[in-house]
């Protein structure tokens, strides 16, 4: 489907979408720019596009592949794509696939999570299809267990795998403890979650020859977003030209962010999708412009993500930074921020995964201080009485908890009473 210019598509969704001319109602007639549209209030929009009754879509669902929202709980956010929103979309998700490192005759593990309308499965399916190289497919999805992988690998001379950061991990740790690693496999297609630098060793280890890129950065609701990019930071990635619009907006005033280097959260808008119109919506997650021109961006994470103990703020990737610094011999694998409460204070559980042995009795006490050193108002707070004092769990790689859908690492888990 062509993309529509902005104004026709701000003029569609205003006249046959109740959940936007409600929104719109006090814009004048005809608005031809992003920055005079508000920003959609997530809680708002899924309020609103409910079965039945839906007040966002644009026409009767009669012809469209329907998906479920990744990761969340409560009541199901359906999202609905019709047959030429979807192949527009795989296509160019698919000549991005190249820029990603796909090779004519590559033969593709397709690892990503299928099944209970989650479009990761399809989505990567249908990619690979309308990539503009000769490429093999084997649908193996995410829930084959590890050993079948690692067998497949090597009995099918599989040269890509594809998948979450957590199954790929998975597999990787399955030939480490069988003391093979997968010579052939020459890149490593991550999507779905950010893949962390403690993850790296241990890939490393089990495909020893392998490239890691970015997949590319799409959803089932916000649609396609950016492109993988070429090069050693996989976490930059390019809007689609003449398909999605990205913005980075500071996180308190809303204000654009120009410069790069500031971080903002991500809102894009989606110039071909009609059925449920996507305008300045907000993915929930984080990035900072790496070019004066506002086309490439470096994700940093989830919006808000990290844990809270007292007036102490943790974000995950700051702590993620720290510990690495202070694990020079990667016994880390793994990180989740654990908050429990006990005795009526709050405290921090470092929960981080291990391949093996246990590490050191010793270096709990160092990733402490050194978090302690990072973050000096910790201490403060733990010496005023206020919150308990930071520990650190070690558990085997694979009991990190995970989302049993999605199969995504849990970045912060709060097991505090709700009560």
């Amino acid at each position: 489907m062509p993309a529509k210019p902005l104004a026709e598509l701000i003029r569609f969704a205003r006249a046959n979408s109740p959940f936007y001319a409600e929104l719109y109602r006090d814009l004048p007639p005809a608005v031809d720019r992003l920055d005079l549209l508000p920003v959609i209030d997530q809680a708002a929009f899924w309020a609103a596009n409910t079965w039945p009754d839906n007040r966002v879509l644009t026409g009767p669902l009669t012809d469209a592949g329907v998906y479920k929202t990744g990761g969340t709980t409560g009541v199901p956010k359906f999202s609905p794509w019709t047959r030429t929103e979807h192949a527009d979309s795989v296509t160019a998700f698919g000549a991005g696939l190249v820029r990603a490192g796909l090779r004519p005759g590559h033969r593709v593990a397709n690892l990503f999570t299928a099944g209970e309308l989650y479009g990761g499965f399809l989505y990567i399916e249908n990619a690979l299809h309308h990539a503009p190289v000769d490429n093999v497919r084997l649908g193996v999805g995410g829930a084959a267990p590890d050993p079948y992988v690692a067998d497949l690998i090597a009995g099918f001379g599989v040269h890509v795998l594809a998948g979450e950061p957590m199954k790929l991990s998975a597999v990787a740790e399955c030939l480490v403890a069988r003391g093979e690693s997968a010579e052939g496999v020459e890149l490593l297609l991550f999507g779905g979650d950010l893949l962390f630098a403690d993850l790296r060793p241990l890939l490393s280890r089990a495909f020893p020859k392998a490239a890691v890129a970015s997949v590319g950065y799409a959803s089932n609701d916000a649609g396609l977003v950016g492109a993988p990019v070429p090069g050693d930071d996989v976490r930059v990635h390019e809007a689609f030209a003449g398909r999605t619009v990205v913005e980075l907006l500071d996180e308190v005033t809303g204000e654009a962010i120009t410069a790069p280097g500031t971080p903002g959260r991500v809102v894009v808008t989606n110039l071909f999708r009609t059925l449920m119109p996507i305008l300045r919506y907000p993915t929930g997650d984080r990035a900072e412009w790496v070019d004066g021109d506002h086309r490439r961006f470096r994700l940093l994470g989830r919006a808000g993500e990290g844990a809270r103990v007292g007036t102490v703020a943790l974000p995950t990737e700051d702590v993620r930074r720290v510990l690495m610094a202070a694990d020079p011999d990667r016994h880390i694998a793994g990180m989740q921020l654990v908050q429990r409460r006990l005795d009526g204070r709050d405290g921090l559980i470092l929960r981080l995964g291990h391949i093996g042995q246990p590490p050191p009795a010793d270096l709990a006490d160092r990733l402490v201080e050194a978090v302690y050193r990072a973050v000096p108002l910790y201490p403060a707070e733990v010496a005023l009485g206020s919150v308990r004092h930071l520990t650190v769990e070690w558990v085997p790689r694979s009991e990190l908890v995970t989302n049993p859908r999605t199969g995504k690492l849990q970045q912060v888990l709060d097991e505090r009473p709700k009560d």
